[in-house]
């Protein structure tokens, strides 16, 4: 199926017949709705965002999917939920990919929240349409419909014998009116929820037929590639064009509109535009223009000294966002003996993902379609019309696959170019990114400074704690000039897990120079980093096992009343009755994964075992990394552990999936990865100077754990990224003595 409905809205259900199928418009409303008030709250909300499952005269089921598809399996976890409580064979269902649109809610594929915001209300989609689907037989056969039950794609009566098969029964279910009192399964009868499933997509991506933005062909297409400004909010003062048009294949060269506008929200940055027939000769021309850029406010703008601002305002106090006790005190009770400090730096990250971002766009007929690999389709949609003055239902944003996101295709600026060129030259036009223009025009994970300080009792137990963290803001991307983190503080910061007495999170501020953006965890990742090796370096003052001295400064197992503790920690947005924050949650996966590791045996020379743990995106997680150092400082990596609480999961394959790629992730940065600027340009381009993993460098084997749990689900995608760095660098320590305070890690090992 590849038409989409406007169906009423003043329905919580319509069905309809569409070339012979029964197609179902099924409402999303709230992200945890009551079944039994489902049929009411839509009616009184008049909701626009449904989900659409289509019945094929053949018995296939189609799903449509209104999430991104980027390595973490949405459209397999979607199809899971909504195939189960159908109960419908999985041989039998296929997946559509919704357009962007807001009549299916929220489709922004970021924060890790696929699936907490949707699990119960896809179980209602399917159990709606299963509910329909036993009534009509019931009908046809004139039976109670209590006495029938579906399954497996047929509807039963036991007590006569005869059954029919879905197909069969989609004229009896086209028109129907939904029932108000739809109850999904128990738990206990669940059949793909929570189970391993093949991935709907593979068989297409290994084979090559899966269709990612690159593939996107349509007949008169032009490649275009931009020659961007190296600094942000600069513009073209003069352009030399001529070599350019005069390579083969070179159909134009248009001037892009300045991106003037300061903040610099998700708008393209400007430049000029190369069009071709085809990429090589876009490429080309690209490289044969001769541009003069202006000046931009950013020029000036130095990583290396600006390192040292950080650091300064870290020293002094800064805005507070958690204070239970008195730190200042307490730390200057403790004295030199029982008192440590430590300092850590995390440079600007890029989040590389293997395939770099393209678009493809065409206007015809008053309507501008785009084909792109993006994570939210409707801050494209938005973007598109804002641009080019059209009215948002005049803009069809088409997901392709995304081979790999990590939240930089979240921001629509390639949409928005390819738009914007299209409409501009009257052709269709695809916008293909290079690494390079990947690696140096991105929205770069901000670059971070933290000093913590902490104090010990004369057992050598924590008592205080002062974590400070200075940072260009988020915020700045949004709001000209911010210096004051938002929603970053409660990533790390304003959440640490500790049952001391005194304990205090401040911020510095400092100017974003560069386009700011989320990168995979956000936030946790300096944060844990910093917070996770300092533990640690708390518990070697202490003369105390690192395991034993985590497990007690987390204390008893409790729910944490944050506010009671002076902090202003969100909770990932999410109500904390239903997602409290349990320690003994946390404190589970800390034993999980150290017993999975041998905590405690006994290891060859320049060897050792480290650990962190946390939880980010409401989901618990423990890395335990072991590491061997040769006497060159050459790293190996023989094993990690992951023990991982993620709540109720759908696709259990694919969560240790996650765990093992957020690992690897994490080791890319740590070892390898950042992002310097020098005269506000970024110094990198490629992955000779902006290194990830290679597969010699990756852990042996990853070992991951998935806790069982009925809890509400949580996220997935991200939280298995924030504790591997800080694990392997207090593997690093356990080897070596050696403490690593900065990322990268790079030659430390060698100095």
């Amino acid at each position: 199926m590849t038409d989409y409905f406007d169906l009423s809205r003043r329905r919580f259900l319509r069905t309809t017949a569409v070339a012979g199928a029964a197609v179902f418009a099924v409402p999303l409303i709230g992200r945890r709705a009551v079944p039994g008030a489902i049929a009411s709250e839509a009616a009184a909300a008049g909701s626009e965002a449904r989900l659409f499952v289509a019945l094929q005269p053949d018995g296939t089921v189609e799903i449509t999917c209104h999430r991104s598809e980027m390595g973490q399996h949405a459209r397999t976890a979607v199809a899971q939920i909504v195939a189960d409580e159908l109960e419908a064979d999985w041989s039998r269902i296929t997946i559509a990919q919704a357009l962007g649109d807001k009549r299916y809610g929220d489709q922004n594929t970021d924060g890790s929240r696929s699936i907490r915001f949707n699990l119960e209300r896809l179980r209602l989609v399917g159990a709606t349409v299963r509910r329909m689907l036993r009534d009509a037989a019931a009908e046809r056969w004139g039976v109670d419909a209590g006495s029938c039950r579906a399954e497996q794609h047929r509807v039963h009566h036991d007590a006569s014998g005869r059954s029919l098969d879905y197909g069969e029964l989609v004229e009896a279910v086209a028109g129907r009116e939904p029932p108000a009192d739809v109850t999904p399964k128990d738990r206990a009868d669940w059949r793909y929820i929570g189970k391993g499933k093949a991935i709907v997509d593979m068989q297409d991506i290994v084979s090559g037929r899966a269709t990612f933005a690159a593939d996107v062909r349509l007949p008169g297409t032009l490649v275009a590639m931009i020659a961007r400004p190296p600094v942000v909010l600069a513009d073209v003062a003069s352009v030399d064009d001529g070599a350019a048009r005069a390579v083969p294949g070179v159909v134009d060269v248009i001037r892009m509109p300045a991106l003037s506008e300061n903040p610099v929200d998700f708008n393209p940055l400007g430049g000029v535009a190369v069009l071709a027939e085809h990429t090589w000769a876009a490429q080309l021309g690209r490289d044969k223009l001769e541009i003069d850029w202006t000046d931009s406010p950013n020029a000036g703008y130095d990583s290396a000294g600006f390192r040292g601002r950080l650091e300064a305002a870290c020293r002094e106090p800064g805005d507070v966002h958690r204070s239970k006790g008195d730190v200042e005190a307490a730390l200057a009770e403790a004295g030199d003996a029982r008192r440590h400090a430590a300092e850590y730096y995390v440079p600007h990250l890029a989040q590389a993902p293997m395939e770099p971002p393209c678009a493809t766009a065409r206007f015809e007929n008053g309507v501008m379609e785009v084909w792109a690999a993006t994570q939210n389709p409707q801050a494209d949609q938005s973007l598109i019309a804002g641009l080019l003055d059209l009215p948002p239902e005049k803009v069809k944003v088409h997901v392709t696959l995304l081979g790999g996101a990590f939240g930089r295709k979240s921001k629509p600026d390639f949409s928005a170019e390819a738009a914007w060129l299209a409409h501009k030259s009257g052709r269709p036009v695809r916008v293909q990114w290079q690494r390079e223009d990947d690696i140096r025009h991105g929205f770069f994970h901000t670059v971070s400074a933290q000093r913590l300080e902490a104090a010990l009792d004369d057992d050598g137990r924590l008592t205080a704690l002062r974590h400070r963290s200075t940072f260009p803001t988020i915020n700045a991307t949004f709001e000209a000039g911010a210096e004051v983190p938002g929603f970053e503080t409660d990533l790390g910061l304003s959440d640490a897990p500790l049952a001391i007495p005194h304990i205090q999170a401040e911020t510095g501020r400092a100017p974003a120079q560069v386009r700011t953006g989320w990168m995979r965890s956000v936030a946790n990742i300096y944060h844990v980093f910093a917070l996770q090796s300092f533990l640690a370096e708390m518990a070697h003052k202490a003369g105390r096992d690192h395991r034993d001295f985590l497990l007690e400064a987390i204390g008893p197992d409790r729910i944490i009343d944050f506010e009671a503790e002076g902090s202003t920690f969100g909770n990932y947005g999410a109500d904390f009755d239903e997602y409290p924050f349990d320690t003994g949650r946390l404190k589970h996966v800390l034993r999980r994964a150290t017993d999975m590791a041998g905590w405690g045996r006994e290891l060859p020379a320049r060897s050792g075992l480290g650990l962190a743990v946390h939880r980010s995106f409401l989901t618990y997680v423990a890395t335990v990394v072991e590491v061997a150092v040769a006497e060159d400082g050459s790293l190996r990596i023989p094993g990690t552990w992951v023990a991982v609480d993620a709540g109720t999961v759908v696709n259990r394959d694919s969560v240790r999936n996650q765990m093992e790629g957020a690992s690897v992730f994490s080791l890319s940065y740590a070892l390898h990865s950042a992002i310097t600027v020098k005269d506000g340009a970024v110094e990198q381009g490629n992955f000779d100077d902006y290194p990830v993993a290679r597969m010699p460098e990756a852990p042996a084997a990853i070992s991951v754990e998935v806790v069982d749990s009925d809890a509400p689900p949580a996220g997935v995608g991200e939280p298995g990224t924030p504790p591997f760095a800080p694990a392997l660098c207090n593997a690093i320590f356990a080897a070596t003595g050696k403490r690593i305070r900065e990322l990268p890690i790079g030659e430390q090992l060698r100095a």
